[in-house]
């Protein structure tokens, strides 16, 4: 089956939603820093908008068979870029969420993006397994009811461990693609 036949415009959609999720980040920092405990609805719009543009861009890109090798490296850059900064805040300004969520996240994000820059001059093609999308999704997700919950909350956290559970278990799987990728 070939791929759709798509019009250069609308092949550009999927990159511009993600710079579009790039543009929102310092828009949803600017209105998480001022919010009462860490609590703002505005805020959690932004964060979900750029969750939603998140799975439309992959999406598109899949359907049309359109990635570029900007939306191969920006697409997941912005998720990093837009969970970091929501956990970082969360975390340091609001107290929202444990200390130990920031290593997790930020230990993790520092070791995909230092071996993408390690693997892939070696020939591996970093290509988003189902358990990385679930991951995002389900940070994105939690990290929004977070920012709409009253403080003290556990629910939200329950969905967050998990998200963090499947992150680690995706860095895991790309681990191991890539190690075998080296060792040919």
């Amino acid at each position: 089956m070939s791929a759709p036949a798509v019009s250069a415009p609308l092949a550009r959609v999927p990159n511009a939603l993600t710079i579009l999720r790039l543009a929102l980040i310092p828009i949803f920092v600017a209105l998480l820093i001022p919010a009462d405990g860490g609590k703002s609805w505005p805020a959690a719009i932004v964060f979900g908008v750029a969750g939603v543009t998140d799975q439309v861009d992959g999406w598109l890109a899949r359907k049309w068979h359109v990635e570029s090798d900007f939306g191969k490296v920006a697409d997941p850059l912005a998720d990093r870029l837009m969970i970091d900064a929501a956990v970082i805040l969360l975390v340091v300004e609001h107290h929202r969420l444990p200390w130990a969520a920031l290593v997790l996240i930020l230990v993790r994000d520092a070791l995909l993006i230092g071996g993408y820059k390690l693997i892939v001059p070696r020939g591996y093609e970093l290509s988003v397994n189902f358990l990385g999308k679930a991951a995002t999704w389900l940070l994105y997700a939690s990290l929004a009811f977070v920012m709409v919950t009253a403080d003290g909350t556990d629910w939200p956290l329950w969905i967050f461990w998990a998200g963090v559970g499947l992150a680690l278990a995706a860095g895991a799987l790309y681990l191991r693609s890539a190690v075998q990728v080296i060792r040919r």
